[in-house]
């Protein structure tokens, strides 16, 4: 079984936005949506009653997590919305009405109705290109090497980023500074079950969207 997915290393992002602009170009999303949004998370005190400087942030990047269990699929009329054997949700297009049942339904708020072809799109973890065995396109620009992308069976430690400076490919567990169990996140569960995954060291998780 399969279930590919991202890792972000939050404490690596510096919300740059590479990861967004490098979406929207290559897979055209209209201007005023997007596949992938990077929110910043605070600024928090790190202690009761703390001002700033005392404060800490982090930025969280957001896309369709391409959950094990999608509620988007199940609210699907017309099966436009399902799930591949690779564990990636995926829109078909050619069977989509508009109805936006998936839109209300996405507990991220990731999906969106393209004004101009009446269909719902969000990000698709860039399917033509790990078929091609290359990477999603927002891990392949992560000049941060926040992101990381791998299948969810083989553990965290097998994703692999780029080096963006020089393209060479890298594994998390070789370059990635160690994390436990307890340093590992993922966005609200409402029984949709997340796949993508989250590291946030040394800080406080606030990771409700």
């Amino acid at each position: 079984m399969t279930q590919y997915a991202i890792m972000t290393d939050l404490n690596r992002c510096i919300g740059c936005m590479s990861c967004n602009a490098s979406c929207k170009i290559i897979n055209g999303v209209p201007i005023g949506n997007f596949w992938n949004k990077v929110l910043r998370i605070g600024p928090n005190p790190t202690y009761e009653g703390a001002n700033f400087p005392d404060v800490e942030w982090y930025y969280l990047p957001v896309q369709c997590q391409h959950c094990e269990d999608p509620e988007c699929v199940k609210v699907c009329p017309t099966e436009a919305s399902h799930k591949l054997d690779d564990g990636t949700v995926q829109i078909d297009k050619s069977k989509c009405i508009g109805c936006q049942f998936c839109v209300m339904s996405c507990p991220y708020g990731v999906r969106y109705l393209n004004a101009e072809s009446r269909v719902v799109e969000k990000c698709t973890l860039c399917e033509q290109r790990i078929a091609e065995g290359e990477l999603p396109q927002c891990v392949s620009q992560c000049v941060g090497m926040a992101k990381w992308f791998g299948d969810l069976d083989k553990g965290l430690e097998s994703f692999e980023g780029v080096a963006y400076a020089t393209g060479e490919r890298r594994k998390a567990g070789e370059y990635l500074e160690s994390f436990t169990d307890d340093e590992v996140y993922t966005l609200p569960d409402v029984g949709n079950h997340p796949s993508f995954r989250f590291i946030l060291r040394r800080k406080k998780w606030q990771g409700a969207v």
